[in-house]
């Protein structure tokens, strides 16, 4: 099937992960994931509120899980030890070295799973299709993705982007050989993308060059409106420093934020849909370092024999990079 040319959204519901992008003219401009299983946002579930300090608003909520969320608008009458119906208005996100919680709010709804990629998108009027595995082209595309958000590198022509989420923000570096304000307008197109296509929100940082001129300065502002301009955000000006802050509704994790939570699960996940896509006739030995094969749920290793349809042969190879796993067909 030829790739098609207008914006579609295309989901692939893989094994521990569910990814979705949205292509255009044969190319990813944007993509989200999703880990099935931690409270997301639109989910409604009943919770018990284990604190909450006297006439405070705010509290901490256990569900079923055993996850925990952070609660606002509590009502005066709310005491700790009681249940409470709540939905989730932003998923727990992880950066390095900290674990900012799930949040909610009470609720009155009826109890509801999280929606799915394709439920959210379709929900906020995209067109949106799951389908079995990505094209070829388009999974090479995906690959390409992963790893640069694995290295939090991109390159761009003259320069590269460093992408770092820290607990304040997700901090976006620019660096190159180009003269410094042909550097920093060479880099809007790069950091656009990277913010589309990472799933970035929340608050975002981009360190551009130092850029003295005001007339340069205001010529990174423009070009920063025009490539942002389909993105809901707000901006601050470029300082003296080069600066330049974004502000965005945060209601999930990022791809890099998924990175910095759990690596090994990654790329465990990772793993599967590379197993996943072998075709052919014998037995599937999936290779990884030991690690990751650690962060193979037994769950996992059963949707794998049962989509596949092969015995499967896990080796553990300690001289793997955690990222380097590859699956191969053998004989039986």
């Amino acid at each position: 099937m030829p790739r098609n040319a207008g914006p579609e959204w295309l989901i692939e519901e893989g094994i521990g992960e569910h990814r979705a992008i949205l292509t255009e003219n044969g190319a990813i401009r944007a993509a989200r994931i999703d880990w099935p299983g931690p409270l997301a946002a639109g989910q409604v579930e009943d919770a018990v509120l284990i604190a909450r300090t006297a006439g405070a608003k705010r509290g901490l909520l256990r569900f079923a899980s055993g996850e925990e969320a952070l609660v606002d608008q509590l009502p005066r009458e709310a005491s700790e030890g009681a249940p409470l119906r709540a939905v989730i208005t932003r998923a727990a996100i992880a950066e390095t070295g900290r674990l900012k919680r799930a949040q909610a709010r009470p609720t009155t709804q009826p109890p509801r799973p999280a929606p799915t990629l394709a439920e959210r998108l379709r929900s906020e009027g995209e067109t949106a299709r799951v389908v079995r595995r990505f094209e070829a082209d388009l999974s090479a595309d995906w690959d390409a993705l992963f790893a640069e958000a694995w290295s939090g590198e991109i390159a761009f022509a003259g320069g590269s982007l460093t992408i770092s989420p820290t607990p304040a923000m997700t901090l976006i570096d620019v660096d190159g050989t180009l003269p410094l304000h042909a550097l920093a307008l060479a880099a809007i197109p790069a950091v656009a993308d990277a913010i589309r296509r990472f799933d970035l929100a929340g608050s975002i940082g981009i360190d551009f060059p130092t850029l003295s001129d005001k007339a340069d300065r205001r010529a990174v502002d423009e070009g920063l409106a025009t490539a942002l301009a389909d993105w809901r955000h707000e901006r601050t000006a470029i300082n003296g420093f080069g600066f330049v802050q974004l502000v965005a509704r945060l209601e999930r994790p990022s791809l890099l934020h998924r990175l910095a939570r759990d690596r090994t699960g990654a790329a465990a996940r990772l793993l599967l849909r590379r197993a996943e896509r072998i075709d052919g006739a014998g037995a599937l030995l999936v290779a990884a370092h030991p690690g990751v094969l650690a962060a193979v749920r037994p769950d996992w290793r059963d949707n794998l024999a049962r989509r596949s349809g092969k015995q499967i042969r896990w080796q553990p190879e300690p001289a793997l990079a955690l990222d380097g796993g590859y699956a191969q067909l053998v004989d039986l």
